[in-house]
């Protein structure tokens, strides 16, 4: 019997390229697909899977709260997440959430094969980089850096201050109000100390959590 695989992602042709490379590799693969969070949960629940695919950047909800979701209702169902959003930035969070693999959606298909394999198997798939980024917080003094006081969407958030976009163009982007973006923006100052903008996006570069 094959494996079951749901793919989550907002972009179709994305959607569709995961879909041809998997069922050309994987023997008897079942693939199905997902748009957005809502839909991801409700195909969550009326079938069984095998491994989820996802992106972090959902029209919905954010993604780490949906592995976060995916994880409390079945515990033992592998997540790859596959994004665009670089492995410095997410990986940590995105594992600490619960997620099984992390993947670039750069990487080739071979690497794609090779993660869903390794991760259907029981395993855990991370790419070198990342490993050496855990390893580096194994290793980081026991006082947490600021960013760290960060939840995952303040922390989503930050980043894109930090890299300067607006906050009407944050709000547009991960689908909340205005008033809701600037809430956010206010705890964050709050929790890291800072006074605006431009020492959020001094403290993201002299961390290097921007590019």
């Amino acid at each position: 019997m094959g494996i079951r695989v749901l793919v989550v992602d907002r972009q179709p042709l994305l959607r569709l390229g995961v879909i041809q490379t998997l069922a050309g590799e994987l023997a008897n693969c079942a693939i199905s697909q997902a748009g957005n969070a809502a839909e991801a949960i409700d195909a969550l629940w009326k079938e069984s899977w095998d491994l989820v695919v996802l992106d972090l950047a959902l029209p919905d909800r954010d993604g780490l709260d949906v592995v976060k979701d995916i994880k409390a209702a079945r515990p033992k169902l592998p997540v790859l997440v596959l994004t665009a959003h670089p492995e410095s930035l997410f990986a940590t969070r995105a594992l600490r959430s619960g997620a099984a693999g992390y993947l670039s959606k750069d990487s080739s298909p071979n690497v794609l094969v090779q993660a869903v394999r390794r991760l259907v198997s029981g395993g855990k798939f991370i790419t070198p980089a990342v490993a050496e980024r855990l390893a580096a917080d194994l290793n980081v003094d026991t006082t947490r850096p600021r960013h760290e006081l960060l939840s995952d969407r303040e922390y989503d958030v930050f980043v894109r201050i930090a890299s300067g976009q607006t906050v009407g163009e944050i709000a547009s982007s991960i689908n909340l109000s205005v008033k809701t973006v600037s809430t956010y923006r206010t705890r964050i100052l709050s929790k890291m100390g800072l006074k605006n903008n431009a020492a959020l996006a001094q403290y993201a570069i002299r961390n290097q959590l921007v590019q």
